[in-house]
């Protein structure tokens, strides 16, 4: 298996807006054609639109675009903007009255950053749609990555700049990538298994363990904090139903757990679309197993791609003393 660019997967397009003073965002992808999806939620606090089309037992057979964004539930909004672009260019599903675009979302809360009143609206996500290409997308402070953050267990005092992260990979002729918003209130763990990312020290000048801090309050009952949700999708040239693209989203959250934790806890809205944008026969074990390493690669660089921002420290600024494992 070896390493591509996340545009070499073929079949769509890539965009994001974003409000950097408002700290918020969101990013678009348009699909070539009416494509195949799925979708596993894990997480308690999901805010999504038309995400019950993409039921294995649906009618529609295909989706037109996914949409990412911040805004928590106020950026649902922001999707009629992506229709609006589809149907000026007669894109979507044929009901012999118009043409409707088949447009599914899931919202990151971001309130918390930058300001609060600032949520990403459909005029947003239609510069979105414009701004989408075949090029590979930026990654870091970007689209739905522009508000994310990590570590929020004891607040946004002690919380890390996160982002929007991709990459992809290639077996034979099947390829399978991913892109994700990482905004998870635990930490992040690099290949090795180490913490590189997430909750700081008292002093904010070094790493303290979710899980540690966790297990301590092992009595305590409610109050996570609630701002969180990592958000996620797959492409794939493999030809595969919305039953089997469901197995693969599910599949794919591997990649969440061993890149975060703890994860799909209930105060994370934790969410993975699949995507099937080729005609090559595929295994869906293989395209899952392939996703999920993506997916917990892509996690990785959008932390690593990071720049500190809103008061939150960065991974490059706190291992940027020459300390720093290197990036994946």
């Amino acid at each position: 298996m070896n390493e591509i660019g996340i545009m070499e997967v073929g079949g769509f397009r890539v965009g994001h807006a974003q409000d950097l003073e408002g700290g918020t965002g969101c990013t678009v992808i348009l699909c070539d054609r009416m494509s195949p999806a799925g979708l596993d939620v894990r997480g308690g606090g999901p805010a999504s639109r038309e995400s019950q089309i993409l039921n294995p037992v649906a009618a529609a057979e295909g989706i037109n675009a996914v949409l990412l964004s911040g805004g928590s539930a106020f950026g649902l909004d922001a999707a009629g903007g992506v229709q609006r672009y589809l149907e000026e260019r007669d894109i979507g599903f044929e009901t012999g009255v118009a043409k409707v675009p088949l447009v599914s979302q899931s919202c990151l809360f971001d309130l918390g950053v930058g300001d609060k009143n600032a949520r990403p609206d459909a005029a947003m996500a239609y510069r979105a749609c414009e701004n989408a290409g075949y090029a590979a997308p930026a990654q870091g402070n970007v689209g739905a990555g522009t508000g994310c953050s990590i570590g929020k267990y004891r607040g946004m005092e002690r919380a890390m700049k996160s982002g929007f992260g991709c990459c992809a990979f290639q077996a034979g002729d099947l390829k399978a990538g991913a892109l994700v918003a990482v905004n998870a209130l635990g930490d992040v763990y690099g290949p090795d298994g180490g913490q590189i990312a997430g909750l700081l020290n008292a002093q904010r000048n070094g790493l303290a363990s979710t899980l540690e801090e966790l297990f301590r309050d092992v009595s305590r009952v409610s109050g996570l904090f609630p701002g969180n949700t990592t958000l996620g999708v797959v492409v794939t040239n493999a030809n595969l139903t919305k039953t089997q693209l469901t197995k693969v989203a599910g599949m794919t959250h591997n990649g969440y757990a061993r890149a975060i934790r703890p994860v799909h806890t209930t105060a994370d809205g934790d969410s993975i679309y699949a995507l099937s944008l080729g005609d090559l026969p595929g295994d869906v074990n293989v395209i899952g197993a392939m996703a999920a390493y993506a997916m917990e690669r892509a996690i990785l660089r959008a932390v690593q791609s990071a720049v500190s921002s809103y008061g939150l420290i960065s991974w490059q600024e706190l291992c940027g003393g020459g300390q720093a494992p290197q990036p994946v």
